[in-house]
């Protein structure tokens, strides 16, 4: 799904955005939970993306780990960015491994798409409104309230981890998984 999106993502106007076909979706959720072939490379990009946005949401306790949702929320009130970029960097270390390494490819991914912005309509903040929700909630249910305040917080985050994600992850991150 990364390699599609990677691939795709940047040439396509609206992508995290825009939903595919329910039906579709639906189906397709439905081979890869029981462990069917799929060709993803087939159907329309905007169901790959929501199958991933999906897949993300179903990590147990988010990417970003719930447990540690108070400290990934408190990064953006540290002072500078180098602080902050310092902050996040020991948040990952904190991660699983496995957490850690597929956050990487989703920011390299990420980090593709924002920079094709002109062309996708995907900026950071926009990329960050629509997966943001899926890479991090806090570990109790809230009130509408509050979840959207932490939305904000999270979509903020997940902005700036995007904007930076170069010097949070390294330079090879634009290019993980080859050229475009």
């Amino acid at each position: 799904m990364l390699s599609l999106l990677y691939q795709e993502g940047p040439s396509t106007k609206g992508i995290f955005r825009r939903s595919g076909s329910a039906k579709t979706f639906k189906e397709l959720k439905e081979k890869l939970d029981s462990g069917a072939e799929v060709d993803l490379a087939r159907e329309s990009i905007f169901v790959t993306a929501s199958l991933f946005k999906d897949f993300l949401r179903n990590i147990p306790g988010s990417i970003l780990s719930s447990q540690l949702c108070d400290k990934w929320i408190s990064v953006l009130d540290q002072g500078n960015n180098e602080e902050k970029i310092k902050s996040i960097q020991r948040l990952i270390e904190h991660l699983p491994r496995a957490n850690a390494f597929l956050l990487r490819y989703i920011f390299g991914v990420l980090h593709v798409i924002e920079m094709r912005s002109e062309e996708n309509q995907m900026n950071a903040f926009n990329l960050a409104v629509c997966i943001a929700p899926s890479l991090l909630w806090p570990p109790v249910s809230s009130t509408p309230d509050i979840e959207s305040d932490f939305i904000k917080k999270i979509s903020s985050l997940v902005q700036f981890l995007i904007e930076n994600c170069c010097r949070i992850f390294g330079d090879e991150i634009a290019s993980l998984f080859g050229e475009i």
